[in-house]
């Protein structure tokens, strides 16, 4: 084979590599970034029968079914300074406006549900319905001012589950 069709077959060759390793980076260059994935909010964590639940393990969402701005904010601040875990806050869409107080659970008997209510003295009302946040679910309206002193741990009358921080490992 002489030397200029020799040249000339490589130089092909190295051609067509190029033209191929050109298009793929075009290709790789111009898909888009992938999504990052958001962290839960919570996760459900379980506790056993006779296991102490404390604040910490529990997430608390809180929605303003009232008229004031920012009650929903003021009152997550409330939760958090208290040691509950953080979940969602936004105004309530649904139903009827809420006097003071209310927790909407289709578990009202669930320890979780019941050391919420508990920092929220007398005025709570839990009311069977299916929440629509993450972990316990409080919705506040204009009469609500302020959290109770309340206990800091509740002990599991059986083996559940809690809603609590995705970031705390038990």
């Amino acid at each position: 084979m002489d030397a200029r069709l020799k040249s000339l077959l490589t130089l092909s060759v190295l051609g067509v590599l190029l033209v191929i390793g050109g298009a793929w980076g075009l290709s790789a260059v111009t898909e888009p970034f992938p999504g990052r994935a958001d962290a839960p909010i919570c996760v459900d964590v379980p506790f056993a029968e006779g296991e102490r639940i404390s604040r910490s393990d529990v997430t608390v969402s809180v929605l303003n079914a009232g008229t004031r701005n920012g009650l929903a904010g003021l009152t997550m601040d409330l939760f958090v300074n208290a040691g509950f875990g953080e979940g969602q806050e936004g105004n309530s869409e649904e139903g009827p406006r809420v006097e003071a107080v209310e927790i909407w659970t289709d578990e009202p008997d669930h320890p979780a549900v019941r050391l919420v209510a508990r920092q929220l003295g007398d005025a709570v009302e839990v009311v069977r319905r299916a929440p629509t946040t993450a972990g316990v679910q409080v919705v506040v309206g204009d009469g609500f001012d302020d959290l109770v002193k309340g206990p800091r741990t509740i002990v599991a009358r059986e083996d559940v589950e809690v809603c609590g921080a995705s970031s705390d490992v038990r």
